[in-house]
């Protein structure tokens, strides 16, 4: 998969259930094990010179608590990304992509979706 980079901007990747298996809460510093296709495309994305940055609400919380946060994510990048990537919970004019287990993407200026949900799919 090639993307057209622009001059500028990063890549958002979602940490729970998208690049991290996420099993129940355990704590806001406790990370799931790799996914390993998804540690593959993000260490493709870094190789084709994209900024990639952790996509998480676990961010949002007081200033303290996200320093725990960005410091988890940190180490957890470190080890089996091979860098420590930044970890966020804003999106910016800058993202130009996000993958996440959650959202469901839909055409610009139009509402329609690009892939229909499960119908009858039970949200959780």
């Amino acid at each position: 998969m090639s993307i057209i980079r622009p001059n500028r901007g990063w890549i958002g990747v979602d940490l729970d259930g998208t690049i991290a298996k996420y099993e129940g809460w355990k704590g806001h510093t406790h990370i799931g094990e790799p996914v390993p296709a998804m540690v593959a495309l993000v260490r493709q994305l870094i190789a084709e010179g994209w900024e990639v940055r952790i996509f998480t609400a676990r961010m949002s919380g007081d200033e303290d608590e996200a320093a725990e946060v960005m410091h988890a994510v940190q180490e957890w990048t470190r080890r089996h990304v091979g860098r420590a990537l930044k970890a966020t919970c804003i999106k910016d004019y800058a993202m130009v992509r996000l993958y996440d287990d959650r959202a469901v993407q839909v055409e610009p200026n139009t509402g329609r979706l690009i892939e229909d949900p499960v119908c009858g799919a039970e949200l959780s």
